[in-house]
């Protein structure tokens, strides 16, 4: 990785992920080993008029030794000013710029994933409060670690996998065009347009069918694609990109009509543990059976955090032109993995893509929110109208609306 590319990149998360405002609070949050990265993103910032820098490094074996070590009645415990720290940023209009992952793939192997999954940091609950209230410009980025890069690269060595993983994530941030800025700018254009086509056939459900899957996703009578469009925008007017990259149309389904079963077609890192083979049978709109050939009962867990935890907060469909989909790695990172195929996400629901104010009562609501992939090229998604009628959405991962 180039000193040239890291200013590339930090100058693509200041200006358009995070859309970095004058006299604005930035807040970072990355493991130790993006500080070259965090040190652009500090200048860029201040170079923009921000008024503050606030960064946070989270270790991650701080954490297993937490895990490995801490008595067990202190593990759920969370200090109270990372919660409040969230709110005030809140309060101030600020922005925040999080590098992952910040929890590696595999971190917590050979850890009892009951356990392990009582200590859930470094998730809070108040993250989720903010993107309601649309009070924070966030943004997610990756960047490459050495424990992140053997688990995509398992067969080279350390320094060659490092470089690697830079090299795909250059071409999946548009860091390899001549004008990053405007490549996004392209893309999201292009994001909204389907997302509108998808609108306007004005569907009643989802459903998707290949194999292990058979699942009907019920949408709320005012679930809309195109609000968010590959941006989001904050309750004082600013634009940002909170994931980077994106490729996903989503929107929030009616957490009480969701049926069948459904196979996770990519490895999902809950908080360390990867699960493998993932299968949810729904009924009701409530995942009643979770089953996984490894680490199942980390999401078993995740399910049981609340009411709404065990019931769908998103759908999201992914077609084949994603640049990470094209390249067929499995990144064992959401961030990346979900903008590669269509997904799901368990626990909590968004507000923004819902049109009328009187569905908003009936959006999901849990501490949670956890991403899983579902979708690839033998995956069909088509729409069910109002009327009933099924109409092919995506085949063989291309759009057919």
């Amino acid at each position: 990785m180039s000193e040239e590319l890291l200013d590339r990149y930090a100058e693509l998360i200041v200006d358009l992920g995070a859309n970095v405002q004058p006299d604005q609070v930035v807040a970072v949050e990355a493991p130790p080993e993006a500080a070259p990265l965090v040190h652009r993103i500090a200048r860029g910032a201040y170079e923009r008029g921000a008024r503050y820098v606030d960064v946070v490094y989270f270790d991650p074996q701080v954490k297993r030794i937490r895990v490995e070590t801490a008595p067990d009645k202190s593990l759920s415990w969370v200090p109270p000013w990372l919660g409040r720290r969230l709110l005030e940023l809140g309060d101030l209009d600020a922005a925040r710029i999080v590098l992952g992952p910040l929890v590696p793939p595999g971190l917590l192997r050979g850890i009892d994933p009951v356990r392990a999954d009582l200590d859930r940091l470094p998730s809070l609950p108040e993250s989720l409060k903010t993107i309601e209230e649309r009070s924070i410009a966030w943004t997610v980025c990756p960047y490459v670690t050495e424990a992140w890069a053997q688990v995509v690269f398992p067969e080279l060595d350390p320094a060659e996998a490092v470089e690697a993983l830079w090299r795909d994530l250059e071409h999946v941030c548009r860091l390899d065009e001549a004008d990053p800025v405007e490549a996004w700018r392209r893309r999201i254009a292009e994001i909204w347009q389907a997302a509108s086509r998808l609108d306007a056939l004005d569907l009643d459900a989802l459903r998707f069918v290949g194999p292990g899957t058979d699942l009907t996703v019920g949408l709320l009578p005012s679930s809309r694609f195109a609000k968010e469009g590959g941006q989001a925008t904050t309750r004082t007017g600013v634009q940002h990109m909170p994931n980077l990259p994106t490729e996903e149309l989503f929107t929030t389904p009616d957490p009480e009509r969701t049926e069948g079963v459904v196979a996770s077609t990519k490895p999902l890192n809950v908080g360390g543990a990867v699960v493998t083979g993932l299968r949810v049978h729904f009924d009701g709109g409530r995942a009643v059976e979770i089953a996984a050939d490894e680490n199942a009962e980390a999401l078993r867990r995740r399910c049981a955090t609340d009411e709404g935890a065990a019931r769908l907060g998103e759908v999201a469909l992914v077609d084949r032109e994603s640049r990470i989909g094209r390249l067929g790695r499995t990144f064992f990172n959401t961030l990346l993995d979900e903008n590669a195929a269509s997904h799901l996400a368990l626990g909590n629901a968004y507000a923004a893509p819902v049109a009328d104010p009187a569905d908003l009562p009936r959006i999901n609501e849990s501490k949670v929110h956890v991403d899983f992939m579902i979708g690839s090229e033998d995956v069909t998604v088509s729409g069910v109208t109002r009327g009933g009628e099924e109409v092919p959405v995506l085949v063989g991962g291309a759009w057919r609306i």
